[in-house]
Formats: structure tokens, C-alpha cells, sequence
């Protein structure tokens, strides 16, 4: 269905070349409090604008505050959109926030 890393692996892939896109499912309000360089932010809220346009040719991470939204958003494009290289990214952007970069804040 989908897979699920942690912060510190998808860091690691990043880091390591791997052409990943990271999307960020928060809130526009949220994406305005902490952001992680480089992800996009596209809403949970406005999902159905916005799927069709998600990449099959690489991994695609998906994260939020804490993983839960992300993880419902990598359900639905799964099952019903059939995207097979979706990541949910375990413990979302306040993970993110205390293993690999204590510059975005938490909140």
C-alpha cells in the first residue's frame, strides 16, 4: 500500500542524492510556523485538487505535524488513486524538529 520511514532515514536519502519530493499536507498556517527546505506544501484539505499532479517516476514523501494526516492522505492516494511510491513520513515535521534539524521550530 505504503511505506513508512522515519525522519532520520528519509535525511539520510536526501542527503545520500535520492530524488525524493516531499510534500507537507499541514495547513497554510501550520507551513507558516515550521517548514522543512525544499517540500512542498499542499494541503490535506484541498487533496482533491491536487493528486493527479503527484509524480510516479520517484518516491514521494508525505508528511505533517506528527504523521497521522499524512499517513490518512497516503491511504487515499494508495487505494484510490493507485500511486505506488508513497512514503509516510513517521512522527511528521516535530520529528523532523528533534532529529534532523532543531532549526524548524516546534510547535
Amino acid at each position: 500500500m505504503f511505506d513508512e520511514m522515519t525522519a532520520e532515514a528519509i535525511a539520510d536519502r536526501l542527503h545520500n542524492g535520492d530524488n525524493l519530493l516531499l510534500i507537507d499536507v499541514r495547513e497554510p498556517g501550520e507551513w507558516e510556523l515550521a517548514s522543512i527546505a525544499g517540500a512542498e506544501q499542499r494541503s490535506m484539505s484541498t487533496l482533491n485538487e491536487w493528486w493527479q499532479d503527484v509524480p510516479t517516476d520517484r518516491d514521494v514523501v508525505i508528511f505533517c505535524h506528527h504523521g497521522g494526516r499524512s499517513a490518512h492522505v497516503c491511504t487515499m492516494l494508495a487505494s484510490q488513486a493507485g500511486l505506488p511510491n508513497l512514503i509516510n513520513m513517521a512522527g511528521g515535521i516535530d520529528r523532523w524538529s528533534l532529529v534532523v534539524d532543531p532549526n524548524v521550530p516546534r510547535y
